[in-house]
């Protein structure tokens, strides 16, 4: 460790450790801190201090991706023990759910599906998870039936969720000509530039890239005005939309 980062978490760690004496905090902190100053020492500051200055969804983001590096897998056997306790749909989702976060798809698709066959009514809200866990393990024609035989929502994000997994779907078929439309349509009210980037990428791969250039714009733009902490969740995304952009504005195919 360089010397400079090394001094930088004594002093952290010194710090943590004077606020945890000095506010009475329980004395399994200061343990914590003491065995491990660097790890340690943030999760003190991100669970201990941040939340006296601020009790906002930056600090709650900023706990749950600490509580996920510190045990990846707590939430997924918390979310099994559950279902041994009581096997119930809602506790299938919660698995499953907890599953997709560690990107186990296959095992993802399987609790939905248990929890679906579980219910009464159709649940649309799961069964367009189901979908898209279906397409990210490389079932592209298992979720596009599901999409497809969906019933319209009366909640429109809802709808454009579903229509984006859709065009994600048909475009793995190759019926890109309907991918590309619905990119375009949802990628209207969407938040964030996940459509603008998916219809640049299918552009690219069909060697247009000129009509790419559009979407990619907007995505540069949006990027400047999402928060940093959504730019960050999603920063392999708006970085390939940037480096994308650049390359084709260097070949004067984009020009700024």
């Amino acid at each position: 460790m360089p010397v400079a980062v090394g001094a930088v978490v004594v002093l952290l760690q010194i710090a943590c450790a004077v606020h945890c004496v000095r506010n009475g905090r329980s004395g399994m902190w200061l343990t914590v801190i003491l065995i491990f100053p660097g790890l340690g020492s943030l999760a003190y500051v991100v669970t201990e201090i941040l939340p006296s200055y601020a009790g906002h969804r930056q600090v709650r983001v900023a706990k749950e991706a600490l509580a996920t590096r510190i045990a990846p897998d707590r939430a997924v056997r918390a979310a099994a023990e559950a279902v041994d306790t009581a096997d119930t749909a809602a506790n299938r989702i919660i698995y499953a759910d907890a599953l997709a976060e560690q990107h186990n798809w296959t095992e993802a698709a399987v609790q939905y599906e248990h929890a679906l066959a579980r219910m009464v009514h159709d649940d649309r809200p799961t069964e367009i998870k189901l979908a898209r866990v279906r397409l990210e393990s490389g079932d592209h024609r298992a979720a596009r039936r599901l999409l497809e035989a969906l019933p319209p929502s009366l909640a429109t994000a809802e709808n454009d969720r579903a229509s984006l997994l859709l065009a994600r779907a048909l475009a793995e078929s190759g019926e890109t000509v309907r991918a590309l439309a619905l990119f375009e349509d949802v990628g209207q009210r969407m938040p964030g530039a996940e459509a603008q980037c998916r219809q640049a990428g299918l552009l690219i791969e069909l060697g247009r890239e000129r009509e790419a250039v559009a979407p990619l714009e907007e995505a540069e733009r949006r990027a400047r005005k999402v928060d940093r902490w959504e730019r960050a969740r999603h920063r392999d995304m708006y970085d390939w939309a940037a480096r994308t952009l650049a390359d084709l504005r260097e070949r004067g195919i984009a020009l700024r």
